[in-house]
């Protein structure tokens, strides 16, 4: 059942991301997160009002740190995307956001067979092949991704920097695997709300900081369905994480979850007729490869 769950929370976190990055062509970052935060936070109460089980304060507290965390994370990752390079901001914190619960799941005594060992690194691998992407340039507009986060960018920066960049959202984001898993052994849905809620209050202190409205100029039903959809089936992405970390060792399904770049990669190049990079497909077939062996 984790291999299951941990694989349907990526083809969800991957959906999400795809919906999220077509919203964001057409509007600022934190507008689109503004909007799919909002359709999140609205899904999660709904799908926590009508499951069973008592709320439980430590699991709201697990979740909101959670979603704070994670909020965080995703801002410092579009920071990254937009000084660049992308090549090495996207693979480090694909890796890092994966080695991070993985050796905590270690440290608390799992210890999976060989095969499983096999390939959970094939899968890291992939992970990191399958998040390379090639240089980009600006080419103005607020859709572009260089444009998410206004910052300064006098020169290109170093390799050192866009490292960092990786390391500190990948580090968020690792933490945010560990934070929703232990909220959710409270038993309910409800920290997953408490989470959204969280990544909701990190978007509006964001833009309050950087005085930057959230509502988009020129609202089409495209952008609200994209922006809307991506809130929608993260928060589905979350739930399915959770049971995963339920229903079997918590490293599996933080290695199966984190395939998610995977999934973007291919809904790209299926509706949007982008090429797949040679890495890429590498690191596609060594992911179907680890699932095999993880699975069996």
């Amino acid at each position: 059942m984790v291999v299951l769950l941990g694989l349907a929370a990526a083809v969800l976190y991957g959906s999400s991301d795809f919906l999220g990055g077509m919203a964001t062509r057409k509007a600022h970052v934190l507008a689109v997160l503004m909007l799919a935060d909002t359709a999140g936070v609205i899904v999660a109460l709904v799908a926590a009002t009508i499951s069973p089980g008592p709320v439980r304060l430590a699991g709201l507290a697990w979740g909101i740190s959670a979603g704070l965390i994670g909020g965080l994370g995703l801002i410092v990752f579009y920071v990254g995307l937009a000084a660049g390079p992308m090549s090495v901001v996207a693979p480090v914190s694909g890796l890092v956001s994966t080695i991070l619960p993985v050796a905590f799941a270690l440290g608390e005594g799992e210890r999976p067979g060989a095969g499983v060992y096999v390939g959970a690194l094939l899968c890291l691998v992939a992970i990191v092949l399958v998040s390379s992407v090639g240089e980009t340039r600006s080419t103005g507009g607020s859709s572009s991704v260089g444009d998410a986060i206004p910052t300064p960018r006098p020169s290109p920066p170093g390799p050192v920097r866009a490292i960092a960049y990786g390391v500190v959202s990948g580090a968020a984001f690792g933490v945010f695997f560990l934070l929703i898993r232990n909220a959710g052994q409270s038993g309910t849905l409800w920290p997953v709300a408490a989470g959204r809620v969280g990544e909701l209050a990190v978007v509006l202190i964001a833009a309050a900081v950087l005085r930057r409205g959230l509502v988009p100029r020129g609202v089409d039903g495209g952008l609200l369905l994209a922006a809307a959809g991506a809130g929608a089936i993260d928060v589905v992405a979350n739930i399915c994480y959770v049971v995963a970390t339920r229903t079997g060792m918590f490293g599996l399904a933080v290695v199966l979850s984190s395939l998610y770049p995977g999934v973007t990669v291919l809904l790209s190049h299926l509706v949007l007729g982008e090429r797949l990079r040679p890495v890429q497909r590498t690191g596609l077939g060594l992911a179907a490869i680890g699932i095999v062996l993880v699975a069996a």
